[in-house]
């Protein structure tokens, strides 16, 4: 009931049922008065008849139909008053009840929320005012619970970020330390060694500056900045370039990329070069960098297919692999297998969440398929572009 009309009916019931009391007494003491006045005219000459001689006896009553009228009427408006304690308590009651109590209520919830407890629930029965508001106070209350709890979670995943870009960081520049205090000793004495050093001294300078374009790219997802152009690219030119890039980096690792391609010729989809060479690449790193030392070759390859509508991609290693139950989770932000694939290749565990990303910008959708021991495919679509 709504307060408006909580408050109206209690003024109706406490005004009206004072009135129709004293209705309601008056009207009976003029019943009682009406029969009173009728017993005395009654008894006021009886005629009692006598051999001989009649007498007129006069009978005064009077003086105790008084005190009975007095009586009744005294009990009645006794028994007005009482009604009208008890009406005037139970309406104070329902009132009190329909505002003060969810009143209390709410002053409790906003004294824990000031305190930091966000963990209560504020039930609400009713379709008054205040009902409303407890139950949007209760939504504000889960909101913000909802909220302080992200909060947590991003402060976790950010320091978790910076502890894996810190590790990732310390493993090249622990190298790159090494090989050129081994030029300044001396140790590279020779020009191939010489050769050597620099070579593996720019590779590392390479990873370093791939991690620190990593962590930029993330802070652009989080506040959802990432620049894209989106233009028309042809499919088999585009990956054509892209495998061999990917050719030239995998050979200085010792790991064969085979590359097919099976689309139509002029083939076109519209995307961002530049972050579709990006989701590319954060795959084939991620395959390297579980590659299962024991198979020799490493193998990565890189399929092109048609799809009707879409193109798809896939991009399959030999390496260790990833168990069914994780396979789902593996674009998660900083989601890390197990220990194994948390070892040292290190890693910052946003790779394959840019993945995502991208993708799902590019209006696509993004995959995984495999078998532990066996190897890992990462499948993607795009939407093939088409004239009108």
């Amino acid at each position: 009931m709504k307060i408006r009309t909580r408050l109206s009916v209690g003024f109706l019931l406490v005004t009206l049922i004072p009135l129709i009391l004293s209705a309601a007494a008056l009207h009976g003491v003029r019943m009682m008065q009406d029969r009173t006045q009728d017993q005395t005219e009654k008894q006021e000459q009886v005629l009692i008849t006598v051999p001989e001689r009649d007498y007129e006896i006069a009978v005064e009553g009077a003086g105790s139909s008084d005190g009975r009228l007095y009586l009744t009427v005294k009990g009645i408006f006794a028994a007005a008053f009482l009604i009208l304690i008890f009406t005037v308590l139970c309406v104070g009651t329902w009132i009190y009840r329909g505002i003060a109590v969810p009143l209390e209520k709410l002053r409790g919830a906003t004294e824990k929320i000031k305190n930091g407890n966000l963990d209560f629930v504020l039930e609400a029965k009713g379709k008054d005012e205040i009902s409303q508001l407890c139950r949007d106070f209760e939504e504000m209350r889960l909101r913000l619970k909802d909220s302080a709890e992200e909060k947590l979670r991003m402060d976790q995943e950010n320091r978790e970020l910076v502890s894996n870009i810190s590790h990732d960081l310390k493993t090249p520049l622990t190298a790159v330390k090494g090989y050129i205090e081994g030029i300044m000793d001396g140790v590279a004495d020779t020009p191939e060694k010489m050769d050597r050093y620099v070579k593996t001294i720019y590779n590392k300078t390479i990873e370093m500056d791939r991690l620190i374009n990593e962590l930029t790219f993330y802070s652009e997802i989080d506040t959802n900045r990432i620049p894209y152009t989106f233009t028309r690219l042809v499919v088999r030119d585009y990956f054509d370039d892209c495998a061999g890039e990917l050719r030239m980096e995998l050979d200085t690792k010792q790991i064969r990329l085979e590359y097919s391609v099976q689309v139509p010729e002029n083939t076109q989809i519209i995307a961002d070069g530049e972050q579709l060479r990006r989701v590319i690449q954060n795959i084939v790193d991620n395959s390297v960098k579980y590659m299962d030392p024991e198979k020799d070759p490493g193998i990565v390859r890189l399929r092109v297919k048609d799809a009707g509508e879409f193109i798809q991609v896939e991009i399959e290693d030999n390496g260790r692999g990833i168990s069914q139950k994780n396979l789902p989770s593996i674009f998660d932000r900083f989601y890390r297998t197990d220990a194994a694939r948390n070892s040292s290749g290190g890693g910052s565990g946003i790779g394959l969440s840019i993945v995502k990303k991208i993708i799902e910008d590019h209006s696509g959708k993004v995959w995984a398929s495999g078998r532990e021991g066996i190897g890992t495919t990462i499948h993607f679509v795009l939407k093939k572009y088409t004239a009108g």
